[in-house]
């Protein structure tokens, strides 16, 4: 018995949740905005900045529902003590 908890103990701890996937969201928005604009630096790509700027608050638009509602919760906590 106590081996199946220590099993589902550790398939928790594996598995990735919403908080994990918005980092990566998140990250993957600035490198992309880094990348691109250094690419649009040196000519490889003739993309307006503009568009590279909005690309990236867009992708991490997508996840910000969740650090969001992470945040809600922490202030709730700190208020109601």
């Amino acid at each position: 018995m106590t081996g199946e908890k220590t099993k589902l103990a550790e398939t928790e701890k594996k598995k990735t949740g919403a908080k994990e996937y918005s980092l990566f969201a998140q990250i993957f928005a600035s490198v992309w905005i880094i990348v691109l604009t250094l690419c649009k630096g040196f000519g490889i790509v003739s993309l307006e900045t503009n568009d590279i700027i909005y690309s990236g608050i867009a992708i991490a638009g997508i996840f910000m529902p969740v650090y969001f509602s992470i945040w809600l919760e922490k202030i709730r906590d700190i208020k109601l003590g």
